[in-house]
């Protein structure tokens, strides 16, 4: 059974991340620049949190996986759409 991520603090994010991902070195770039705080979890460093990323992405390792306050996750997410599921 998948282990559920913490939840983030309100107004904050959890990223799934690797290393070597594009993707995520801009979106953290992005959150940077609007004051949008966030966790990093490296799924390469801790490989037992990729059985989460795993779970919501159709089995796949797709990152960055972001998981807001609600619970909710979104796969590669615009920083648009983190902040309208912030409600920043």
């Amino acid at each position: 059974m998948t282990a559920q991520p913490t939840l983030p603090a309100p107004g904050t994010i959890t990223m799934y991340s690797t290393a070597w991902c594009g993707y995520c070195r801009r979106l953290r770039t992005q959150l940077d620049s609007e004051g949008i705080g966030y966790q990093v979890i490296d799924i390469e460093e801790q490989p037992e949190t990729a059985e989460y990323v795993e779970q919501v992405n159709g089995g796949n390792r797709t990152v960055p996986t972001v998981v807001y306050p609600d619970g909710s996750a979104a796969t590669n997410p615009s920083l648009q759409d983190v902040k309208k599921a912030l409600a920043v």
